[in-house]
């Protein structure tokens, strides 16, 4: 609780007799600076009191007394509204700001607690394409976020690597991989052999029954299949982590499908001994028919897993290694309904701890132009993607700043934010329609807009060329677009702390461009550099913390801050 709230909810704790928590969970912030700082909505005592909230905000203003840093109470019918001293105010931010730097949005309210986030997920053997985009880049805003408030996150990359497609691959590789295959392969290549199987196939039906066979050496432990299987995962590996570094983009484990293995048969015989189990159509199933959902498949006809039982598997294996808090799988919204039967079934396994496992789901992406040029038919890749990004950033550099120092590396900084921002500051549950003019405008609510913003407060304070100082006047920092300004930078740890509660990034997105807005109404109306050097100094204090927060922002968001464009 900041220092503001804290001293309207010991007033008001005085004549409302209500506890501290509960009142701060009532207190709001008005809409409209002229409605004051602080907001305390009486309609939570109207059916205690039998009175009108409005009467009740009338009776509260009369009782109150208002003691610093509180300058001012109204009652503005339901509500009763609090106006913070502007000079205590700014004072107050603008100095924590200062103080804490890199560590301000920061807090402690996760300490000694985990939280396990599930994210990116992509299948061996195949490219990273724009369809994985999103549950890398919201998944990776959400482990961010949590660890800005203290929690120990661990990420976790569940690859796809388990399955009947192995057996198919291997039976590829060993018939066309060719002399150099097991040295200078790719994941392109890889890709071929899979397609090029599914075309002999059709003319050979019996290649589906060597991939059977190969399959099922490999779930045995042979040695040749493990091997090759082991090959086709490096090979994948190596490729998305190229990916992975160039969107900035971090995993403590990368433990998929076939991890859990060992663990499955272990899950489905005690899922069994419960009773929750039976046969239907010759699959073991868990029955959810009570529960207005379909049945959870665990084994099919020929004994073969499925995704949810290794889902539950590894929800176990997560709880028991970790002890999470929290686990949060960042999985597309086409998933809600295995998630829900995997939650299901592992409450009624009796795991008290299932209704702390979260589907965090999202929308597509899709491009307002048709599909964007790739060298994999009508796959768009994430490689590709990124690179036309910073390409088109490099293009636009020279031609509105060619003398701009380490271009190379502002223009991968600029076109990759540009992506993450896209993406971002979109309300995850919907689509996300891509248009490269939109992405990358300089002047929209764009990352290219945010960073620029950043570095020309940058450039403001190089101009000034001295050190920023908190002993000013803070009395001269009274206008109204300054503190509306001072009052959008004190939000920063809130928005974060509300991000963690809907599992939103692009509230930190949304965050920044009314940052951005509002900073560049105050420059518009008032000159930070100027002959006056107190104003100056106390102007010049607000863009350095208005700065700070922007990059603290930017960098919960997996972006750079560029200081100069």
């Amino acid at each position: 609780m900041d220092y503001f709230k804290k001293a309207i909810v010991l007033s008001l704790k005085e004549v409302t007799n209500l506890p501290e928590d509960e009142i701060a969970g009532f207190i709001e912030i008005p809409p409209d600076i002229k409605m004051g700082d602080y907001a305390f909505p009486c309609y939570s005592l109207s059916k205690t009191l039998k009175k009108s909230p409005a009467i009740i905000a009338t009776e509260l203003l009369s009782a109150i007394r208002p003691v610093a840093p509180v300058r001012e109470v109204k009652a503005l019918g339901p509500y009763l509204n609090f106006f913070i001293d502007k000079a205590i105010f700014s004072e107050n931010i603008s100095k924590k700001i200062f103080e804490e730097k890199d560590r301000y949005g920061c807090s402690a309210i996760g300490a000694g607690k985990t939280i396990v986030v599930d994210y990116s997920s992509p299948n061996i053997a195949k490219h990273l394409a724009v369809h994985h985009l999103r549950s890398a880049l919201i998944g990776s805003g959400v482990y961010n976020v949590y660890k800005t408030l203290g929690y120990k996150c661990v990420g976790i990359n569940h690859l796809g690597d388990w399955g009947t497609q192995f057996g198919q691959l291997i039976v590829a590789y060993k018939k066309w991989g060719g002399e150099n295959a097991h040295t200078s392969y790719t994941v392109t290549d890889l890709n071929d052999l899979y397609v090029k199987f599914h075309q002999e196939a059709e003319k050979n039906p019996g290649l589906e029954g060597e991939a059977r066979e190969w399959f099922k050496k490999l779930e045995a432990g042979d040695a040749e299949a493990r091997e090759l299987w082991q090959h086709f995962k490096d090979i994948s590996l190596k490729e998305f982590q190229k990916i992975y570094d160039m969107l900035g983009i971090h995993f403590d484990a990368f433990t998929g499908e076939s991890f859990y293995n060992t663990l499955v048969e272990d899950t489905v015989n005690r899922i069994k001994e419960k009773g929750l189990t039976r046969i239907s159509e010759e699959a073991l199933i868990i029955d959810l028919e009570p529960y207005n959902m379909p049945p959870c498949l665990l084994r099919k006809k020929d004994d073969a897993t499925l995704y949810a039982t290794r889902d539950i598997a590894a929800a176990e294996y997560r709880k028991k290694t970790y002890n999470f808090e929290r686990m949060i799988y960042v999985v597309g919204s086409e998933q809600k309904l295995h998630f829900r039967q995997v939650f299901k079934a592992l409450e009624l396994m009796g795991h008290d701890w299932a209704n702390h496992c979260i589907h965090v789901d999202f929308g597509l992406m899709k491009f307002k132009e048709g599909k964007m040029s790739t060298r994999k038919g009508n796959v768009v890749l994430l490689e590709d993607l990124l690179v036309e990004a910073v390409e088109r950033i490099r293009k636009i550099i020279e031609e509105k700043n060619p003398s701009l120092e380490n271009k190379e590396t502002v223009a991968h900084e600029v076109g990759i934010g540009a992506i993450i921002f896209a993406n971002l500051s979109t309300k995850r549950n919907k689509d996300v329609v891509f248009d490269w003019d939109a992405v990358l405008n300089f002047e929209g609510e764009t990352g290219p807009y945010v960073q620029y913003t950043h570095a020309r407060l940058c450039s403001i304070l190089r101009k000034y060329g001295k050190p920023v100082a908190t002993d000013i006047q803070y009395e001269l920092l009274k206008e109204e677009e300054t503190v509306i300004l001072v009052k959008i930078l004190s939000q920063f740890p809130l928005i974060i702390r509300k991000a963690s509660e809907a599992y939103e990034p692009s509230l930190i997105s949304n965050y920044l461009i009314d940052v951005c807005s509002s900073l560049n109404r105050f420059y518009n109306a008032h000159r930070v550099l100027s002959d006056d050097e107190e104003l100056t100094r106390a102007r010049i204090l607000l863009v350095d913390a208005t700065r700070q927060v922007i990059k603290n922002g930017l960098n919960i968001l997996g972006m750079h801050a560029p200081e100069r464009m």
